[in-house]
């Protein structure tokens, strides 16, 4: 079984400051978003906000990545690198944006329509929110992980869409990647138990289409192997003795019920 790291008093008061700082910067970014900008542009924006606000980035130089951020564009499903890419009117936009302040990570992502979107679209983005949301529900102390992992699928699976298999979520502090590692599919009542004190990185990424994805010759993009629409979602959460602390919520959204979506 692995070890999953326990935060105490100042740990979590940590993580609380680096998460909040990663939404705030993904916000940001997120309101800049217009057609005719380049992937490069957002990445070149991440960096000076994050280094506007005394952090680097955790993912630059991570495995040798080359971005600031991920940033991936409709059939593209994570791990795009910023570049030439000019964003068009009614793309979906997924920016994973992460942190690293006074040692502790925050990570977070989001997918966005620029301008008005297809209701296909519209409703991928929807229903990726409300999987991250169920997941994040079954995220108490006294669960086991697989209960996490089972509520991403079942709501998934619902609503007609695939699972992406090859990445999946993880435990988050000191370093970018901690245990657990979190899939988004499994079986109830498996798996680690949850204890209060445990940063966990849960972020469903969901095709419309098949499940299976391609890596592109940057030897990091991954897309969809049908290149079918693709959305990803991330919060970091709080394990407590009752409902999950949600550290990535984003400032403008200061209560949203645990189990329902943002949109």
């Amino acid at each position: 079984m692995p070890i999953i790291p326990i935060k105490d008093a100042a740990g979590v008061t940590g993580m609380r400051s680096s998460c909040r700082l990663a939404r705030k910067v993904l916000d940001e970014l997120v309101a800049r978003l217009e057609p005719g900008i380049t992937t490069g542009d957002v990445d070149r924006w991440a960096g000076e906000l994050i280094a506007r606000a005394g952090a680097r980035s955790a993912f630059l130089g991570y495995r040798k990545f080359p971005g600031q951020l991920c940033i991936s564009v409709n059939e593209e499903v994570v791990h795009g690198i910023g570049g030439t890419r000019r964003l068009s009117y009614g793309d979906v936009v997924k920016l994973d944006v992460g942190i690293i302040l006074d040692s502790w990570v925050g990570d977070t992502a989001t997918t966005v329509g620029l301008g008005a979107i297809s209701p296909s679209r519209q409703r991928l983005l929807q229903r990726t929110e409300a999987a991250l949301m169920a997941g994040i529900a079954a995220a108490r102390g006294g669960n086991k992980l697989g209960e996490i992992c089972h509520a991403i699928e079942r709501e998934v699976k619902a609503s007609g869409y695939s699972v992406v298999k090859e990445f999946v979520g993880h435990g988050v502090g000191r370093k970018l990647h901690e245990e657990p590692q979190i899939p988004n599919f499994g079986k109830a009542n498996t798996g680690p138990l949850l204890r209060p004190g445990m940063t966990l990185a849960i972020e469903p990424m969901v095709n419309e289409g098949t499940e299976e994805v391609r890596i592109l010759k940057d030897g990091w993009t991954a897309v969809t192997a049908d290149r079918s629409d693709s959305a990803h979602f991330e919060h970091v959460v709080l394990i407590t003795d009752g409902d999950p602390e949600i550290l990535t919520l984003s400032q403008s959204a200061s209560c949203v019920p645990i189990g329902t979506s943002m949109n």
